[in-house]
């Protein structure tokens, strides 16, 4: 295989690269260690296992991926990071395993990038295409969804579910469920709108963004219980997939969530 490892970094025995993997001077790979084709790791990272990462990666400098987590209840359970395929991991990001009070694993997808001093606590699950700003700050047991935007400094309590193609602004302090398409602002956060630059960067029509929009006032800014909301919403506005994402985002909170939703 054609893999590219700096004679000063360290590689365990135990440790698994796939093809025309690279590995910078002075990291650390520990056993249990799976790294997928054609990813890079840059100098200075540390990357402890059980951890997978998927292919075409970038991990830069000083990235502490895998490591154990920060929950005072974890006793050295065996537990797992596992990473998908294309993301970019910027210097000095802190992703920590999972614990047996959940999942037992910490998950993210593919496509994304978690810019500089992010940090990703365990159990969290960031699907695809997400964007976290430098020093973005996940709490354990929190879910980001599809396309989710973190502004820099936003920090996210522990249970918070991010809904899919919703956005926070810089300094973001969340402590209740955003739901898909919603932006957030504020400490704590409070919802100033939806996301439709990047509805119309995406490719939505007119109709589809005035619906949402509508559906955004039955939830924000009518007074209704959100179980009203809910139901008005499914009467009165056209379907498709993307009012079923907000509607599905609202309903996971209204039955789940112990925080409620951002309002």
């Amino acid at each position: 295989m054609n893999i590219d490892i700096h004679p000063t970094a360290i590689i365990d025995p135990k440790a698994e690269l796939g093809e025309a993997v690279s590995v910078g001077a002075y990291s650390v790979i520990g056993p249990d260690v799976q790294i997928g084709a054609h990813t890079q790791i840059d100098a200075h990272v540390v990357i402890s296992g059980p951890t997978v990462l998927g292919e075409h990666n970038r991990v830069f400098s000083f990235a502490s991926v895998g490591a154990d987590c920060q929950d005072k209840k974890y006793r050295g359970e065996p537990t797992r990071l596992v990473i998908g395929d294309h993301n970019v991991i910027r210097e000095s990001v802190t992703l920590n395993r999972g614990t047996v009070q959940d999942r037992g694993e910490t998950t993210l997808g593919d496509h994304n990038l978690l810019m500089a001093y992010v940090h990703v606590g365990h159990d969290c699950d960031i699907q695809s295409h997400t964007i976290l700003a430098n020093n973005a700050t996940l709490a354990g047991h929190v879910r980001i969804g599809d396309g989710a935007i973190l502004g820099g400094f936003t920090a996210v309590h522990q249970f918070c579910h991010v809904g899919a193609y919703s956005m926070s602004a810089m300094c973001t302090a969340i402590n209740k469920d955003v739901p898909a398409f919603v932006m957030v602002q504020g400490n704590m956060a409070k919802a100033r709108g939806m996301n439709f630059e990047g509805m119309r960067r995406r490719g939505y029509d007119k109709a589809l963004i005035q619906a949402l929009r509508k559906a955004y006032k039955c939830v924000f800014r009518q007074g209704l219980s959100l179980a009203e909301a809910i139901e008005k919403i499914r009467l009165e506005l056209q379907s498709g997939p993307e009012m079923t994402l907000f509607i599905e985002s609202l309903q996971r909170s209204l039955q789940h969530s112990t925080r409620g939703i951002v309002r």
